[in-house]
């Protein structure tokens, strides 16, 4: 097997840093999980983390990169991939459900509450989630369009109040286990019920 250069050697260890920060943040949290953690954990030591992210607020934010990214292609999926509205709102009740068990919303609220004394990761973050609101929003309109709904239900609108309903449902599911992803789609399914019925 050839050796690897320098650049894919480096490549190779962001990738295994980021993939046990990833477990980590999940799993314990990210107030719990330390750099020195992730670096041992890894099988690194502290300095290849810093080489590779400034701080530890740096590599929350690329592993938050990494979820968001993967969130928008699931949800992009759902809605390519389900005929009628229905559909669309049972898939994405079952999603909702891992999603809600996966530990993500629990490391987004707790990394948003850390971040909220900076400035500047305030800003990084809130950039981050117009892009994903944004992206959520396009695959929406698409779907809307194909169920002819695209008329009279503003797809960035509906979006941005879909994503905060599922963002305060995610949150509830924290302290109550039996709050489900219905609590987004029931409202949604007697919107679009009601709409598509006009």
């Amino acid at each position: 097997m050839p050796r690897l250069t320098r650049a894919e050697s480096q490549a190779r260890t962001r990738e295994l840093l980021l993939e046990t920060a990833r477990r980590l943040f999940l799993d314990e949290g990210y107030s719990a999980t330390s750099i020195a953690k992730v670096a041992d954990t890894a099988g690194f030591s502290s300095g290849a983390v810093y080489s590779n992210f400034e701080s530890k607020a740096e590599l929350a934010l690329a592993v938050l990169e990494q979820i968001q990214d993967e969130v928008v292609g699931q949800v992009t999926t759902i809605m390519a991939g389900t005929d009628g509205f229905e559909d669309t709102l049972v898939a994405i009740e079952v999603w909702g459900d891992e999603v809600m068990a996966s530990g993500w919303p629990r490391l987004e609220l707790e990394f948003a509450l850390e971040a909220r004394r900076d400035p500047a990761l305030v800003r990084a973050l809130a950039d981050r989630e117009r892009s994903v609101a944004d992206l959520i929003a396009t695959a929406l309109h698409r779907h809307l369009v194909t169920l002819g709904l695209a008329e009279v239900l503003p797809a960035k609108a509906l979006a941005r109040a879909a994503i905060s309903l599922a963002i305060g449902l995610a949150i509830q599911h924290l302290v109550d286990p039996s709050v489900t992803a219905q609590g987004l789609t029931e409202p949604l399914r007697r919107l679009l019920g009601v709409t598509a019925a006009r």
